[in-house]
């Protein structure tokens, strides 16, 4: 079973770890979205509720406004203790200021970083600052992908 923190603003931190694996050292991955699709964070969150489900949550959201330059501080902070990200991706990703900052602090901190499209059609452009491997939304998929990281 994976625990899952769910960190505010347009962020899910994900303390990922394999219970076959449990002497390999826990994986931190920073999952970045834009705030327009934050509809398919709580979809992920719901599900990732069910008994099946490989993950946990705990929520840490942050619920107060912040000015730019706190919340790039602390999101550097996050993104800095992560050692992965996955980007949830659709058409408001390329137009999202904040993801596509994060996407571009995890390139400067050398992290690995995993597109993940929310929707198999209507996909929407890529930003330039994600070079890393683009992955369909599935469990499996995204097991393998953190996985990887």
């Amino acid at each position: 079973m994976w625990p899952l923190l769910l960190l505010g603003v347009g962020a899910l931190l994900i303390k990922a770890f394999s219970e076959e694996n449990s002497d390999k050292k826990d994986k931190k991955i920073f999952i970045s979205f834009s705030m327009k699709d934050r509809q398919y964070r709580d979809f992920l969150v719901q599900q990732a509720k069910k008994d099946k489900s490989p993950f946990n949550f705990t929520d840490m959201s942050v619920n107060e406004p912040w000015d730019e330059e706190k919340w790039k501080r602390e999101c550097r902070k996050w993104i800095s203790k992560c050692d992965g990200m996955i980007v949830l991706l659709s058409k408001n990703t390329w137009h999202s200021k904040g993801t596509r900052w994060e996407i571009k602090c995890a390139n400067e901190l050398g992290l690995k970083i995993i597109g993940l499209h929310i929707k198999k059609e209507d996909k929407g452009a890529i930003p330039p600052e994600l070079d890393g491997k683009i992955i369909e939304w599935t469990w499996n998929n995204l097991d393998k992908a953190i996985k990887k990281i």
